[in-house]
């Protein structure tokens, strides 16, 4: 009778567990693409060819809003470049100052990671038409990348780091200056903090940098060009021609005039040779030729103006930019009278000028910014609007001696490169492995 009641009861229990079952869903293995789709819903993603060590690679129109802190304002979209290699491994954030090619960075070799590439608002692709200005403002691009950083790191678990050169290294200090933690190391490249619409530091870098010599030969060059205006107006007028260039916005005349007066922040911006400045004999060809080379006349151009309205306009009113030294010449200018790059902003636009914006992303990483490597070429323009951290920040800043604004880390000798590489370790950890540059 025992027997046949532990009997009754084995069968009643396993009865009872069987009916009681907990039903297991399968579990969902999603593909990259998947994953990608999955964390931006609303956008719309393609394949790419993937190079250099990445193992795949898209493009991701995004749309993101006009404006964060209105969602009903509406969106514009924004182009991301994202190339992958392991979910674990460091990703680089790549914010540009303009416009976006898919190309590999520097940073993204040393730490053979993945990069997300990030076209700047209303630039390029990014651009919507007409462009709604009073959405064109850091705070709202910053926006835009927290955005895209707080998505992505659910898929990236490893480090991030954020990377960009000139304007786009700009971006990265403001990044820092708003959201310190959302990566854990920034590395800006020949980045400018400006402090006024029209920053007086460059002029003093112009007339300090190089030989006294050199700095005189500019000036004879500046004058020789004007002194033949009528000869490379011509040259101007058929390499117009060659290349299909329209001059209606900025006359050629003007456009001249400008190009001269830019031409010693160009020189030493990038890296003039100042034996290469042609002599007082030079043909007015030689002298077009040298202008184009060192500015580039196209600079002034009807698709270039209508390019770059953006950052003339972010220049104006939040970012601040540089003035025009006349003194060399002033007495062989015909047009432009009071040089300012007001001139190539967007017209009808509110251009009130905020103060205080840069100022305070300078007071941040000058004294706050840690883990902030930089990188700036001694002769650079640019450079001579470089923050200077205080002793007691955890950053270093690079100066290339003579270098310009093409200065990246490969520049530097095998000593420096190397000591880079030990602060990028120890800021990283030692999980992340550094990949010193080939030459």
């Amino acid at each position: 009778m025992k027997l046949f009641k532990s009997i009754f009861l084995f069968v009643a229990l396993s009865a009872s567990l069987v009916s009681c079952r907990v039903h297991l869903e399968p579990v969902e293995i999603l593909t990259f693409k998947q994953q990608l789709e999955k964390l931006f819903p609303n956008a719309e993603i393609s394949k790419m060819e993937a190079k250099d060590h990445f193992t795949r690679a898209y493009h991701i129109v995004l749309n993101q809003p006009l404006d964060h802190n209105n969602k009903e304002a509406g969106t514009f979209q924004q182009h991301i470049y994202l190339s992958h290699v392991d979910e674990n491994m460091p990703t680089v954030l790549v914010t540009e100052g303009y416009n976006a090619y898919p190309k590999t960075y520097e940073l993204s070799k040393i730490l053979k990671g993945n990069q997300v590439q990030v076209e700047y608002r209303f630039y390029g692709k990014s651009r919507p038409n007409p462009i709604p200005w009073e959405y064109l403002k850091n705070d709202q691009a910053i926006e835009d990348y927290h955005f895209i950083v707080t998505k992505l790191r659910r898929l990236y678990d490893g480090k991030w780091i954020s990377t960009g050169i000139s304007k786009g290294g700009e971006t990265v200090l403001i990044y820092k200056s708003k959201y310190p933690w959302d990566v854990e190391v920034a590395v800006p490249y020949v980045a400018p903090l400006i402090d006024t619409q029209e920053d007086p530091k460059t002029e003093a870098h112009i007339n300090t940098i190089g030989t006294e010599e050199c700095r005189e030969k500019i000036t004879e060059f500046q004058r020789n060009v004007l002194e033949n205006r009528d000869g490379v107006i011509e040259e101007i007028k058929k390499y117009a021609e060659e290349k299909k260039l329209g001059f209606t916005e900025v006359p050629m005349e003007e456009a001249l005039e400008y190009a001269v007066l830019e031409l010693p922040f160009s020189f030493w911006q990038w890296g003039g040779n100042c034996e290469s400045i042609p002599s007082k004999n030079a043909t007015v060809n030689e002298l077009f030729e040298y202008v184009n080379s060192i500015v580039g006349i196209s600079f002034y151009s009807d698709q270039t103006y209508f390019d770059l309205l953006p950052s003339y306009y972010q220049h104006w009113t939040e970012l601040g930019y540089y003035g025009f030294d006349t003194t060399p010449v002033k007495d062989l200018l015909q047009v432009v009278k009071k040089p300012t790059n007001k001139r190539f902003a967007p017209k009808n636009v509110d251009l009130t000028y905020n103060p205080d914006y840069i100022k305070n992303v300078r007071d941040f990483v000058e004294n706050k910014g840690n883990k902030i490597l930089y990188i700036y070429g001694e002769y650079d323009t640019w450079g001579a609007c470089a923050p200077n951290p205080k002793p007691h920040v955890d950053a270093l800043k690079m100066v290339l001696k003579e270098g310009s604004h093409t200065t990246r880390i490969k520049s530097f000798s095998k000593e420096d490169q190397q000591r880079m590489y030990d602060k990028l370790q120890s800021w990283l950890g030692y999980s992340v492995t550094i990949y010193p540059l080939e030459d």
